[in-house]
């Protein structure tokens, strides 16, 4: 995947899964725009995913495969998705939406996550031990 920096994971609390247990976090402008542009499928499998920190939509422009993705609120419940999202599209834009994780497209089927869920991000710290965010 393109963006470097801190990472994590997902998990879905009210369905007790794993969205993506390596996560990276795209929190700049240029990370947050770039996401997984040019990005090859096999470099964005399953246990992947990237979460757009802030973001109340994403596009899939210069993306070589589908994803899901899920958008989040504040309080990290999910508010919407977004199944298969194809390549070159505009997704969804939700006022409501803090957050957007981008995951292997099927992530969401597999999981069974829904409208509503409480879906917990833990971020690596190389010096304490990982915390909620």
């Amino acid at each position: 995947m393109s963006p470097r920096g801190a990472k994590g994971y997902a998990f879905n609390r009210t369905r007790t899964k794993y969205l993506a247990t390596d996560l990276m976090i795209a929190s700049t402008h240029w990370s947050r725009f770039r996401g997984l542009m040019a990005t090859d499928s096999s470099r964005f499998a399953r246990g992947q995913g990237l979460w757009i920190n802030p973001s109340r939509g994403i596009h899939t422009f210069a993306m070589r495969f589908p994803i899901d993705a899920v958008y989040l609120d504040r309080e990290s419940m999910v508010i919407h998705i977004e199944e298969g999202l194809k390549p070159w599209r505009v997704a969804a834009v939700r006022i409501g939406a803090a957050s957007v994780l981008e995951l292997p497209a099927g992530t969401i089927e597999e999981t069974k996550t829904e409208l509503g869920d409480k879906v917990d991000i833990y971020l690596e710290d190389p010096i304490q031990t990982p915390k909620a965010a």
